[in-house]
């Protein structure tokens, strides 16, 4: 229950500011182009991708990508979750950055349910043609997960 406390809380703020932000998107940039901030440094730009980072799978046969994208991804979170929540010895930073990863991944595939299969994405990063792919708030806090669980020192809850 300790854990649920702290782990429920983290996925609402995910999804809802990936959601929000991604409404926002939507409304403001569709169709706009791209708009450049610091020196080109930050972009804004609309974007629908119905693959996986970078755009990978996106040329796929449509069953496939709904059943790796959607399917898997469902399976893969559900499990996740469960792993978390049941596990002894996690730590709360474990908890928190797991809730970072869950929330991320649900919110893109809540995007995926209702947006024909596509995530939405509209940041990019970069100097030069030296850039990031196309991202959104919840690929954010998927990798700020992945690397809080990666470099914390290990302590239990």
């Amino acid at each position: 229950m300790k854990k649920l406390k702290t782990l429920l809380p983290v996925l609402a703020a995910c999804v809802g500011f990936d959601q929000i932000t991604k409404y926002t998107a939507r409304y403001y940039l569709e169709g706009q182009g791209v708009y450049s901030y610091i020196g080109d440094t930050f972009r804004l730009v609309y974007s629908e991708n119905t693959g996986a980072f970078l755009g990978l799978g996106s040329s796929l046969p449509e069953n496939v990508r709904t059943f790796m994208f959607s399917g898997l991804v469902a399976i893969f979170l559900l499990a996740f979750f469960v792993y978390i929540i049941r596990s002894s010895g996690v730590s709360k930073t474990d908890v928190i950055a797991s809730g970072l990863i869950i929330g991320g991944g649900f919110s893109n595939l809540i995007d995926r349910l209702v947006n024909n299969g596509a995530v939405m994405d509209f940041m990019n990063l970069g100097i030069g043609s030296l850039r990031t792919g196309i991202f959104n708030v919840a690929d954010m806090a998927i990798m700020l997960g992945a690397l809080l669980l990666l470099f914390h020192k290990k302590e239990t809850a």
